[in-house]
């Protein structure tokens, strides 16, 4: 089975499959130890691990330099942010190339201008939906693998309206979209009123500090949702720890108060296989 058929399996209307986001390699290889079934890449993350702001400043390269990295340490299916494709349909068929080569399972591509900005701040603006559709067809179009998953993104809801946004999800449907992401939702219910209305997979995005409630996926199971997103769960969580280590080191004058918060060495490496790979060298070495 393909990457791009595991993540359709994944999407599941009714019983939402689970997208864990991750900042590189190991924390991949830690969701998979957990047993989660799904990755994800964010653009917001990625550009924050640059000290970058999710401004629109990445090229579809820095990501695929991190899809690349991750794909090769685990086997779950990577669902990879594209932002607007980085340029025009020519660019956006060279970075569904690139993605895919560089073993994504999917991309999604957003309906915003290309001067874009994070989708639950103010000040969003759209490109028209013909230039969208012509995004997705031109992502259909350059895929080699017919399961490598394209997915419109439509941030309408918030600059146009729910009747809008439905209009425009029904649009990039027609246009070849696999799988529709509608961003920034303040209410469950939107959810069901859109799947009401769809007929392919709908994501929800569970971003903290956003405008979309933290909803548990018996919710969103109701609303027949097939993925739930958790975009940056675990880097703001890593953040919060190593700011506090920060301070504690500046303020402690050693590292002693946060041993007891620490992944052990024995745990990174038997997360890494470190032991089982040293005694191979071992062995060949004699």
């Amino acid at each position: 089975m393909g990457t791009g058929d595991k993540l359709r399996k994944l999407a599941m209307p009714g019983t939402p499959g689970q997208l864990a986001g991750v900042i590189n390699a190991c924390c991949a290889k830690l969701a998979d130890q957990a047993g989660l079934q799904g990755l994800y890449l964010s653009g917001g993350a990625t550009a924050a691990c640059l000290g970058l702001p999710d401004l629109g400043i990445l090229n579809a390269a820095d990501f695929a330099d991190e899809i690349r990295k991750i794909t090769a340490t685990c086997d779950l299916p990577l669902l990879a942010d594209a932002d607007t494709g980085f340029g025009n349909e020519l660019s956006v068929a060279r970075t569904t190339r690139l993605y895919e080569r560089s073993g994504a399972a999917g991309m999604h591509i957003e309906d915003q201008v290309a001067d874009k900005r994070c989708g639950h701040r103010p000040g969003k603006q759209l490109c028209s939906p013909a230039e969208m559709r012509a995004r997705i067809s031109a992502a259909c179009d350059a895929r080699v693998a017919a399961d490598f998953v394209i997915m419109a993104r439509t941030d309408a809801l918030a600059v146009e309206g729910f009747a809008a946004a439905l209009e425009r999800a029904q649009s990039y449907v027609e246009a070849g979209a696999d799988m529709i992401f509608l961003e920034a939702v303040p209410e469950v219910e939107i959810y069901g009123k859109a799947t009401g209305e769809l007929t392919v997979p709908l994501l929800a995005n569970l971003t903290e500090f956003g405008v979309t409630p933290l909803l548990e996926l018996a919710e969103l199971g109701r609303q027949n949702v097939a993925l739930a997103l958790y975009p940056l769960t675990a880097f703001r969580v890593m953040m919060r720890a190593a700011q506090r280590t920060y301070l504690a080191l500046r303020d402690d004058g050693g590292q002693q108060a946060m041993v007891d918060q620490m992944q052990t060495r024995d745990e990174l490496y038997s997360l890494l296989d470190y032991h089982q790979l040293e005694q191979k060298v071992d062995t060949r070495r004699h």
